[in-house]
């Protein structure tokens, strides 16, 4: 929602079977951000279609090795890739790195980035998970963490984003800032 905000024409495409972006869109009021769905073998050809009519498509695949998944990789410029700091979502990593090696060849532009989402505001889950995806050499682990707020849950809720609540939590703006700031200004 900021990148529409600063003018900039966005497609938001949902390639995630939830379809949970699709329907976060549709809760929105004010500034709207044309969002479509596609899945499977189309994603690929239909991305390299619809990307020159916008400024940025940003594309929301789910975390499991789909068609979609692997089509949104083989043609992204920036691939990021949150991780809780949770066992299970670190037990991914070797099949995450495997899928990035077999990727790389065929798009060798796209930069893979690693961040901590859902982060605990105490413990030291967050230290260690940080420093495991830091030795994964086939992503780049972010100094950036995304806190597990109830003020995400809640802009969602409404489909809004942390900057748009009338009332904001200055931490999770802060958060998401920094996480624009380093996708698009860098």
């Amino acid at each position: 929602s900021m990148r529409a905000g600063e003018g900039k024409k966005v497609l938001l495409v949902d390639a995630d079977e939830q379809k949970s972006t699709f329907t976060w869109s549709k809760q929105r009021e004010g500034v709207k951000i044309e969002t479509i769905t596609l899945s499977g073998t189309h994603v690929r050809s239909d991305l390299q279609r619809l990307h020159r009519h916008y400024d940025d498509v940003i594309v929301d695949v789910g975390g499991r090795e789909t068609t979609s998944l692997r089509a949104a990789i083989s043609i992204a410029d920036i691939c990021l890739i949150p991780f809780r700091p949770r066992s299970l979502d670190i037990w991914t990593l070797a099949e995450i790195k495997i899928l990035i090696s077999e990727m790389k060849p065929a798009n060798q532009k796209m930069k893979v980035f690693s961040i901590i989402n859902q982060a605990d505001a105490k413990g030291s889950d967050n230290e260690e998970t940080i420093k495991i995806l830091q030795e994964c050499h086939e992503l780049q682990c972010l100094d950036i963490t995304i806190g597990s707020r109830k003020s995400f849950a809640n802009a969602t809720s409404y489909g809004m984003g942390v900057f748009e609540m009338k009332v904001q939590d200055k931490k999770a703006c802060q958060e998401i800032k920094d996480l624009y700031d380093f996708v698009y200004k860098q």
